[in-house]
């Protein structure tokens, strides 16, 4: 016997729109996608002439080949990785201790610490103020300025401070019965069973800094340092209007259009294919690490 006739006719009614409703919401979010990719193959008349909708017209690997000949373009693809991996890092190495000191009970003055971080996540300082500290500090047009100047984000330490809230005490009081100091404690107790929570911050944390845009280009001016995003932006915003470059992505094989889609499904390749590995730890982790118990 099917499922489906242990059901009412108002469940299956249900069940039926759910799935509608979840199939329109699956495809809007891949067609988008699918879209870009499908332009990125596709050759320079079809893709000017408006002909690709889903998938691609007059095939041909043309925007690739000009896109990866481009010395600029693996220039920004390895400062994206370089924010990306040195940023992530730098943030967990901010989070986590920070995470389990606001977890601490004990902590003097922990309820006034804690509304502090909350009330980073509903005001900001501002943009002028934000960029006059950053030049102050000697962070402009640096690596480092970017790396270590977004490192911490308040809905991430709460997040991670939720889940450490949740384990429970007993774990910590056997390790001190066996003369575990704090550090000890977090290093061999909290971080070991918090994997589905570090796992979440990180991968937010890696979405995050990839598409770095804004501050990347407000901070960064020497194009050696600019991340993939920044260079897209210059390639779309700025060239898209020379009209010597736009003669140079004229041809039957490739357009303007379809060299910005290989651009983007480039940038997008490396998070795809991190995500399978920490998906299995998001959804636990973004659902104990949410909910205080």
């Amino acid at each position: 016997m099917s499922n489906m006739n242990l059901y009412s006719r108002g469940d299956k009614t249900f069940v039926i729109l759910n799935m509608i409703l979840i199939g329109i919401f699956t495809i809007s979010a891949l067609y988008p996608f699918i879209y870009m990719a499908s332009l990125s193959f596709s050759s320079g008349f079809e893709a000017r002439a408006g002909n690709v909708v889903l998938t691609p017209v007059g095939f041909t690997l043309e925007a690739y080949k000009r896109v990866l000949s481009e010395p600029m373009f693996w220039v920004s693809y390895k400062n994206t990785f370089i924010y990306t991996i040195g940023g992530t890092l730098m943030s967990l190495a901010f989070i986590i201790p920070g995470a389990y000191a606001l977890s601490r009970k004990q902590l003097f003055g922990r309820r006034f610490w804690n509304l502090t971080v909350a009330f980073t996540m509903w005001f900001h300082a501002g943009m002028i103020p934000f960029f006059l500290n950053m030049r102050d500090l000697g962070l402009l047009d640096s690596y480092i300025g970017i790396i270590i100047g977004f490192a911490v984000n308040g809905f991430n330490l709460i997040l991670l401070r939720n889940f450490f809230e949740g384990i429970p005490q007993s774990f910590e009081e056997a390790a001190r019965m066996d003369g575990a100091n704090e550090f000890q404690v977090l290093w061999k107790v909290y971080m070991p069973l918090s994997k589905p929570a570090i796992a979440t911050v990180a991968l937010f944390c890696i979405v995050s800094r990839w598409n770095g845009f804004f501050w990347a280009m407000i901070l960064l001016q020497d194009e050696s340092k600019i991340p993939l995003q920044v260079y897209l932006r210059k390639i779309i915003a700025e060239l898209s209007d020379d009209e010597e470059f736009a003669n140079t992505l004229q041809s039957a094989a490739y357009s303007f259009e379809t060299v910005s889609a290989a651009i983007i499904v480039c940038s997008i390749i490396p998070v795809l294919l991190v995500y399978p590995f920490l998906q299995k730890y998001f959804n636990k982790g973004i659902l104990l690490g949410g909910v205080k118990e």
